[in-house]
């Protein structure tokens, strides 16, 4: 019997062509060595075309007696493979042609602090930061490894990234006072990082939105808003000329100081929504810095928090969540309406799984006479890098008719969709929603 090859809980590729789903390459070349040693010291025969590929499929089938390649690894490529092997194992056991459970696969990590931390250096030598991250998401779900975060030492040692944030808030209420400090510094940095990424991108974005939305009849040259202009003067076409001659001019306005428009942000705090209110409280926070834009933000499960006045520090807005319970959508939008001073110049943002544990009616009801009133009704079922999560499609498809379809959007995108939104324009809702 052969051993099957290892897998982790990502999967992007079909057969063992990608070493523990991270890797998008064809053929066993996806698995690839230390970079930062020579050659030589990494693998045996690495001239030979055909012995470099028996020694990939080795490290994406775990070895063992029947793997069926033949190829013994030494240095490096041994220690690589002892780390995967810890966090992965294998599916059977090549001696004894037993398969081995989920508890025999673990006991390579075990839930040794010192045996972590070391496994934690070795794929950081071994791997670059995104398998890094993947492997350490692998841990964290497959071996139990959560609360060992609880601990300063292990927080210092991991790579941080928005999932281990998700995991670290889900943690929060358990989280000792010595270990606090820990998380807040991993989270901030998280936060800091995309921050860097989108918040030049979405202020610029907006502030065109801003500008476009207030529309004057005196504009500069270069503000005229041609479109306009041209299917309000058509009436005065000269034939003869072949051309319009305008008497009226119409431009996109110069968004002033003032608040111009209202943006809610209404988010699910169910734990799997543990990304999305990461990236939202980020741009929470940015949305907040720009002096046009009211920004409210709330989190719900089956009670309503306002956490506004923490929006200058989106740190302090995702230690305030509180990741798990159930979830009532209607609630928190019967807060959301009530916040409504001016419905025209408002946008609603609903980022939701959309399972609904309040009443199904009421909810749709609210969106409804939301709409009706003028305010842009923006439904998200995820805010995030990884596509749309299970989602309630029944109640999607109840929004959709409502003139509020559900997708899930990226961090990337959603400056564009604010935008759109803020215009009053059609969403720009991606091919595969």
């Amino acid at each position: 019997m052969t051993t099957g090859p290892r897998t982790a809980t990502p999967r992007t590729t079909t057969g063992p062509q990608s070493i523990t789903g991270l890797r998008t390459a064809t053929g066993p070349q996806s698995i690839t060595g230390p970079r930062t040693e020579p050659e030589s010291q990494t693998t045996n025969g690495a001239g030979d075309p055909a012995q470099e590929r028996l020694r990939r499929w080795r490290l994406v089938l775990g070895g063992g007696a029947a793997d069926g390649t033949g190829c013994a690894l030494s240095g490096q490529d041994a220690a690589m493979d002892g780390a995967l092997a810890a966090l992965y194992g294998r599916a059977d056991d090549g001696q004894t042609g037993k398969r081995q459970t989920d508890k025999d696969r673990s006991a390579g990590l075990g839930a040794s602090a010192p045996s972590v931390a070391r496994w934690l250096g070795d794929i950081r030598t071994y791997f670059p930061s995104s398998v890094v991250q993947v492997m350490q998401r692998d841990a964290i779900d497959r071996l139990g490894l959560s609360t060992l975060l609880l601990e300063p030492e292990m927080l210092e040692a991991v790579e941080a990234d928005v999932h281990l944030v998700g995991t670290l808030l889900s943690l929060n209420k358990a989280m000792p006072e010595t270990t606090k400090e820990t998380a807040r510094a991993v989270v901030r940095k998280v936060v800091q990082d995309l921050e860097k990424r989108l918040a030049t991108r979405t202020r610029a974005t907006l502030t065109g939105a801003l500008d476009r939305s207030a529309r004057i009849n005196r504009p500069r040259h270069h503000d005229i808003d041609w479109n306009r202009t041209i299917a309000a003067n058509l009436k005065h076409y000269l034939p003869e000329y072949g051309t319009i001659v305008p008497e009226r001019l119409i431009g996109y306005g110069r968004a002033s100081q003032s608040v111009k428009k209202e943006v809610i942000l209404c988010i699910d705090q169910s734990g799997s929504m543990a990304a999305s209110v990461v990236y939202a409280s980020v741009f929470g926070a940015v949305l907040a810095s720009m002096r046009s834009i009211n920004t409210r933000l709330v989190v719900f499960d089956t009670a309503v928090v306002d956490l506004t006045d923490q929006l200058d520090d989106p740190v302090d807005v995702l230690f305030g969540t509180q990741l798990g319970g159930g979830t009532d959508i209607n609630r928190a939008l019967a807060y959301c309406q009530s916040q409504i001073t001016r419905p025209a110049e408002t946008v609603v943002v609903l980022i939701s799984d959309l399972y609904e544990g309040g009443i199904r009616q009421e909810m749709l009801k609210r969106v409804a006479a939301m709409k009706a009133s003028g305010v842009q009704f923006v439904t998200l079922l995820a805010l995030s890098d990884e596509g749309a999560p299970a989602y309630d499609r029944e109640h999607a498809s109840a929004l959709a008719a409502l003139g509020a379809p559900a997708f899930a959007c990226t961090p990337d995108l959603f400056p564009e969709v604010m935008a759109a939104a803020i215009e009053k324009r059609p969403l720009p809702i991606p091919e595969s929603a």
